[in-house]
C-alpha cells in the first residue's frame, strides 16, 4: 500500500472514529437524564382528570388480545375507556373481544367496547383505517394508539397522562419494554436500539429545530385529540405503512409538542418469536421506512458497513488498531447506557456484528420482496407500490409543512402591507 493511501485510510478511520465519540457522549451524557416514568414523581393524578381513549385496533390477534385487554382493564385511571376494532379478523378474535367486552360490562361499565369492522374502504390501509373509525367514534381528550399484543402496567397510563399534562405534550412517546426470550431476538433487537440512537435522538426529540429528529411507536402513541384534528387526523396518512413513526414525523412536521419518555418495565411487548420472526416481521415495514426509495436502502446498508462492520476489518490492520479499537468501545458503552432503559442486556454489544448483518439483510429482503410484488402484502391485502411510495416518503410532511409555513409567512406579509396601506389612506 502506497503512502498516499495509508493516510487516506487512517484519516477515514480516526473520522468514523471521532463521529462515534461524539454520538455516544451525548448518548452517557442526554440520555440517563430523560423522563422516567418509573419514578415516583410521576406516581400523581393528572389535573382535572383528563378523559381518555385508548384504542387497540386487532386483526388476527386471538393468541394475545384477551391478555392486552385484562391488562387495560387492570388501568388505575380514572377517565379510561378502552376501544378495541377488529379489523376483519379470521381467527376467532372477534368472538374473544365480544366475551371480554360482556364481562367487563357488569365488572367496569362502559370501560370497554368494539368496533367489528366487515369491508376495508379502497385507499385505505387496514390499520389506518381502524385508527381513523376509533377516532371518529370516540369523543375523549387524548387518544393512545396501541398494539393488540402490548401489556401495561396498571399506573402507566395515569402516569403518563401526567407527564403530558406536565410536559404540555401534543404527541408523547412511552419507550416499550421489548421482551427478550431468544439469543437471536437479543441479538437483533440490541443492534437495532443502537441503530435507533442513529435515526433519530430521542433527547432532541422535544426541540423544535431538529426537525429530523422525530419519534412514533405502535406501541405507545399518546395524542391529544385537538392536535391531531389540527393535522387532518388519519385521512392524509391513511396509505402510511409504518403509521406510527408516520404520526410522529407529522406532528413534529406541524410544530405540534412532542416529547418522549422511558418507563422500563412498565409497557411490555414481544415483537416477534425468534430473530426469523423479527427478520419476516420487518419485511413489511423496513422498505416503507424509506420511502421505497433503493437508493436510500443501499445508503443505509453501506453506513451500517462503514460504521460498524469496517472497524472489525480495522483490528486487523496496526495503524487503525486505536481507532478501531475506540469505536468497538463506543459501540459497547451504547449498550450498556441503553440497556439500562430498554433492559436489553448490554453484553449482547459482543455479538452486535450478527446484528448488523441481520439489519442489512432484512433491509435488502425488504426490498427485493417489495418490488418483486410491486407492493406490500399486508393483512391479506395487495397494496401496490405505486399508490405507497406517494404516501410513505420520509420527507413529504417536512416539504408540506414548509409549504404551509411559507404561506402563512406571506398571508402576514400581505395583511401587513393592506394594513399599512389602509393607515397611511386613513391619515
Amino acid at each position: 500500500m502506497t503512502e498516499f493511501w495509508s493516510g487516506v485510510l487512517q484519516t477515514v478511520a480516526w473520522g468514523i472514529a471521532l463521529v462515534w465519540v461524539l454520538r455516544t457522549y451525548d448518548v452517557i451524557q442526554l440520555l440517563p437524564g430523560m423522563v422516567d416514568l418509573t419514578m415516583v414523581d410521576w406516581d400523581a393524578q393528572p389535573e382535572g382528570t383528563p378523559t381518555l381513549t385508548v384504542v387497540v385496533p386487532a386483526r388476527d390477534e386471538a393468541e394475545k388480545i384477551a391478555a392486552t385487554l385484562d391488562a387495560l382493564m387492570a388501568a388505575d385511571y380514572a377517565g379510561l375507556r378502552v376501544l378495541v376494532v377488529d379489523d376483519r379478523s379470521t381467527d376467532g378474535t372477534g368472538a374473544i373481544v365480544d366475551a371480554c367486552v360482556a364481562e367487563y360490562a357488569e365488572k367496569k361499565p362502559g370501560r370497554l367496547a368494539a368496533i367489528h369492522i366487515a369491508e376495508l374502504p379502497e385507499g385505505w390501509l387496514g390499520k389506518t383505517f381502524a385508527l381513523m373509525v376509533a377516532t371518529e367514534n370516540s369523543a375523549s381528550d387524548y387518544l393512545l394508539f396501541t398494539d393488540a399484543d402490548v401489556l401495561f402496567s396498571p399506573s402507566i397510563l395515569r402516569r403518563a397522562m401526567v407527564c403530558a399534562q406536565d410536559m404540555q405534550a401534543d404527541h408523547l412517546v412511552v419507550m416499550p419494554t421489548v421482551e427478550v426470550r431468544s439469543r437471536g431476538e437479543g441479538i437483533v433487537l440490541g443492534f437495532l436500539q443502537m441503530m435507533g440512537l442513529w435515526a433519530s435522538r430521542p433527547w432532541k426529540v422535544e426541540d423544535p429545530k431538529a426537525r429530523r429528529d422525530v419519534t412514533g411507536i405502535g406501541a405507545f402513541n399518546l395524542v391529544r385529540r385537538d392536535a391531531l384534528n389540527e393535522i387532518g387526523g388519519w385521512l392524509p396518512q391513511r396509505l402510511a405503512v409504518v403509521e406510527d413513526v408516520t404520526l410522529g414525523r407529522r406532528m413534529k412536521a406541524a410544530g405540534m409538542r412532542q416529547r418522549v419518555a422511558f418507563a422500563p418495565g412498565m409497557v411490555l411487548v414481544h415483537w416477534a418469536k425468534g430473530a426469523s420472526g423479527l427478520l419476516r416481521g420487518m419485511t413489511k415495514n423496513l422498505f416503507s421506512a424509506f420511502g421505497f426509495q433503493p437508493l436510500l436502502v443501499m445508503l443505509a446498508c453501506a453506513w451500517i458497513a462503514a460504521f460498524c462492520l469496517l472497524p472489525l476489518v480495522g483490528l486487523a490492520w496496526l495503524p487503525t488498531l486505536l481507532p478501531a479499537l475506540v469505536i468497538l468501545s463506543c459501540i459497547g458503552a451504547t449498550y450498556r447506557v441503553m440497556g439500562a432503559e430498554t433492559l436489553i442486556d448490554a453484553r449482547y454489544a459482543w455479538l452486535y456484528p450478527l446484528g448488523a448483518l441481520a439489519l442489512m439483510f432484512a433491509m435488502v429482503r425488504s426490498m427485493v420482496v417489495v418490488l418483486a410484488r410491486r407492493g406490500v402484502m399486508w393483512r391479506g391485502t395487495l397494496y401496490p407500490l405505486r399508490d405507497l411510495r406517494r404516501h410513505n416518503s420520509p420527507f413529504v410532511w417536512e416539504r408540506e409543512a414548509r409549504k404551509k409555513r411559507d404561506e402563512e409567512v406571506r398571508a402576514t406579509r400581505v395583511a401587513r402591507k393592506i394594513a399599512e396601506r389602509a393607515k397611511k389612506e386613513g391619515r
